[in-house]
């Protein structure tokens, strides 16, 4: 069941809700989004059916992401492969989230799911484990976010169709570590996350 309840609109605050997705995967950025909307405000009929991403069915998500755009203040920014090379995949998806918060030009406090707050924002920003759940903006972000990255590991899929980014955006599955055998790395895949495969 969504965790949000349009009844309860009121109790949810309005912050700045921050997520990243792709950290995990293999190839690929780590896409961030930053969503800002007043609870209240927001369409009840949006509101219920938040949920964190990995929660919901592909095409629940892909319905909910432009109505997301619609009614709140988006902004999205990624870190490059070859950034998460450079400085790591925590220090990148960092980097991409206060880009993110900044493209949004709001005076409001930041929540972000997981463990680590964005270091040097004007703003005041918390780290919420499992915010995804309890916070309706961190929802929306992981939402916006998923879309997007997996939009483009899918159009990525149609010139690299031997590691099956089409059904797996990149993570390690058996079908993308096979590919990864039989042909190598691409241009997209980290080092720093296949140097151990031994590709």
């Amino acid at each position: 069941m969504p965790p949000f309840d349009p009844a309860r609109a009121a109790d949810y605050p309005a912050v700045i809700g921050c997520d990243e997705v792709g950290r995990g995967a293999l190839c690929g950025p780590v896409v961030v989004a930053a969503v800002w909307f007043d609870p209240t405000a927001l369409p009840s009929e949006i509101l219920g059916r938040l949920d964190d991403s990995k929660r919901l069915k592909p095409v629940h998500r892909e319905a909910l992401a432009p109505l997301i755009r619609a009614h709140a203040r988006v902004a999205v920014a990624a870190g490059s492969r070859a950034l998460v090379d450079r400085i790591n995949v925590r220090a990148a998806t960092l980097d991409a989230m206060a880009r993110a918060v900044a493209r949004l030009g709001l005076d409001a406090p930041v929540m972000v799911d997981g463990r680590d707050a964005i270091p040097g924002l004007d703003a005041e920003c918390r780290a919420v484990i499992g915010g995804d759940r309890l916070v309706p903006q961190i929802a929306a972000a992981s939402i916006v976010a998923k879309c997007l990255r997996d939009g483009l590991m899918r159009a990525l899929a149609r010139r690299h169709p031997d590691y099956a980014w089409d059904r797996n955006v990149g993570y390690g599955t058996a079908a993308h570590l096979d590919g990864l055998a039989r042909i190598g790395r691409s241009p997209h895949h980290r080092l720093s996350f296949t140097r151990s495969l031994g590709v």
